[in-house]
């Protein structure tokens, strides 16, 4: 928080700004008339839950400026309903926003949306509208959601049992492969990055390390290898180093990340946002010079896969169904067309990596659209199907 409340102040209704630089160039939050509502400022989501939990403040709505995905967005919702937090009024301001998104937003309980630029007039309409009325709101327009997906008890037994069972029989590999990997490149043994799965919900997801610990600092430098990227001409929107907005800088790292598979983003650097609107939706390198040896070797062979284990046994994922993916991809596919995918169980192995995987390239086309085929037909029978077939693919001899 910017500024330590005073005791007598703790009790005033407050705009929770979260994310927001002061010098936040779209609009002036100081300016705008919220009536006897006070704005204080929060670094991030983070910090916010701890200063709203500690100091019990009274928060009467809070503006978060985060993509609907990222951290800020509804991440930060479901960490507020864990926690039981008082119901408020919560407002996103985004860079990137469609259909579907607007109903994803509106399905967690974001109430309202604002593309940069803001409309001043219309955020200060609308919040303290929101804020006016919000208990009979709260009460009245209730949106119930529903699981895109629930998975069936043959399924989910299947997948406990298979799980389980796994992680006490692989326990060696697991031990020898730790040592193999801190041997060769001194950093954690294990990652997670946060992932997309089933109805966009947002997960930790967990892979054993394949890559140098600085392997984030190259990503830009390689991005045209990129061998989905096909238009070799697309110009960068900014310089490849990157750059602390003014929070991030005192703590000398992002505090925004978005991770994929050992690269990282800034939820507020350019690259990222334009990266939605051209390019591939999928970063893929083939022969990355960034990897281990023992990284090549536990990629070849998915072994890397195999903490994905635990993400079954917490139920975020299944043993086969649609791989789930980084946020910022899964931000690029929530169009009509792509959308279907999402509506699958997110899985350690799935079509496509049966059909395609060690055959020769595979281009974004197909393995979206074996990604909706996987959607439309997928059962139980199905994926035991595809669980036999999974085997000889592990053995390839082409790069992943």
């Amino acid at each position: 928080m910017e500024n330590a409340l005073k005791l007598d102040q703790m009790n005033n209704p407050i705009i929770a700004l979260v994310g927001f630089e002061r010098d936040f160039q779209y609009i002036d939050f100081d300016a705008c008339n919220f009536g006897d509502l006070r704005i204080v400022r929060f670094e991030n989501g983070l910090r916010f839950v701890e200063e709203w939990t500690a100091q019990q403040l009274n928060i009467a709505a809070v503006i978060s400026h985060s993509e609907i995905l990222s951290d800020g967005g509804l991440s930060l919702i479901e960490v507020l309903k864990k926690k039981q937090m008082p119901s408020v009024p919560f407002f996103l301001v985004v860079r990137y926003f469609n259909e579907n998104l607007r109903i994803l937003a509106l399905t967690a309980g974001v109430s309202d949306v604002f593309m940069l630029p803001v409309d001043k007039e219309r955020l200060e309409k609308r919040l303290t509208f929101f804020v006016k009325h919000w208990n009979s709101l709260n009460r009245e327009v209730k949106i119930a959601s529903r699981p895109v997906y629930h998975i069936g008890f043959a399924k989910r037994l299947f997948d406990v049992f298979f799980a389980g069972l796994a992680l006490i029989l692989l326990f060696p590999i697991f031990l020898v492969v730790a040592i193999l990997i801190w041997v060769e490149s001194r950093g954690p043994v294990f990652y997670y990055s946060l992932r997309s799965g089933t109805g966009f919900k947002v997960f930790r997801f967990y892979k054993f390390r394949s890559m140098y610990v600085n392997a984030d600092q190259k990503i830009k430098d390689l991005k045209h290898l990129n061998q989905y990227d096909t238009d070799q001409e697309k110009k960068e929107v900014r310089n490849a180093k990157l750059q602390l907005c003014s929070s991030c800088i005192a703590l000398g790292k992002c505090q925004y990340p978005i991770y994929a598979d050992g690269a990282q983003w800034c939820e507020k650097d350019d690259l990222y946002v334009y990266s939605k609107k051209s390019g591939s939706a999928f970063f893929k390198i083939a022969n990355d010079p960034r990897v281990t040896r023992i990284g090549h070797f536990i990629r070849n062979t998915s072994i890397d896969e195999l903490p994905q284990l635990w993400n079954v046994i917490k139920g975020d994922m299944s043993i086969v169904g649609n791989r789930p993916l980084p946020i910022y991809e899964a931000e690029k596919l929530t169009t009509d067309k792509y959308v279907l995918r999402f509506a699958a169980p997110a899985g350690i192995t799935g079509l496509w990596q049966v059909e395609k995987r060690g055959r020769g390239e595979m281009s974004e086309e197909e393995r979206l659209i074996l990604d909706n085929t996987y959607a439309l037909k997928q059962s139980f029978w199905n994926d035991i199907k595809l669980i036999l077939k999974t085997i000889p693919a592990l053995f390839q001899r082409e790069n992943v």
